[in-house]
């Protein structure tokens, strides 16, 4: 199986033979996790299909959930956690209160700050929605064994560090 040829080194062996003066090495690691985003947000986004939230709104409440009672942050703690822009930040926060999935809050401390908080509904939606979540990321890996689990998450963590 692994002799089997996929788009990647397609893509690679065809700049090879029009440009064969570049070094695409890097292109059998790199093209592949471009391709596995796209793979894996595609099946995320359909396994959420059956609720109310996309991607980017189950990382916001996992976020809030993953934070404990009283599940609230500040959009700047939400920020580091997940990976989109300030301004996609405050129309996806905007989205998530008009589905009264959180609420917003005055910070005692700093009244310019507005905290985010999860709702009742927003704690059942994520509840709920995780679990989806979680079993479809062990679908993705079930054809890797335990030590290729391990190994894989381990190289993929390595590289995660040297680009940060």
């Amino acid at each position: 199986m692994e002799d089997e040829k996929d788009i990647i080194d397609v893509l690679i062996a065809d700049w090879n033979k029009e440009r064969p003066e570049l070094d695409l090495e890097a292109m059998h690691i790199v093209g592949r996790i471009l391709k596995l985003n796209k793979i894996l947000e595609k099946r995320t986004n359909k396994v959420l299909k059956s609720s109310a939230i996309h991607y980017t709104d189950l990382d916001v409440l996992a976020t809030l959930r993953r934070s404990g009672e009283p599940y609230l942050l500040a959009p700047k703690q939400l920020m580091k956690s997940v990976l989109i822009t300030s301004g996609a930040m405050t129309a996806l926060l905007d989205r998530l209160k008009n589905l009264e999935l959180i609420y917003r809050a005055p910070d005692s401390k700093d009244g310019r700050i507005k905290l985010v908080g999860l709702t009742e509904k927003g704690l059942d939606v994520i509840d709920e929605t995780i679990v989806l979540r979680f079993n479809e990321a062990k679908a993705v890996v079930q054809g890797l064994n335990e030590n290729d689990n391990k190994e894989l998450g381990a190289l993929l963590k390595k590289l995660l560090k040297s680009l940060s």
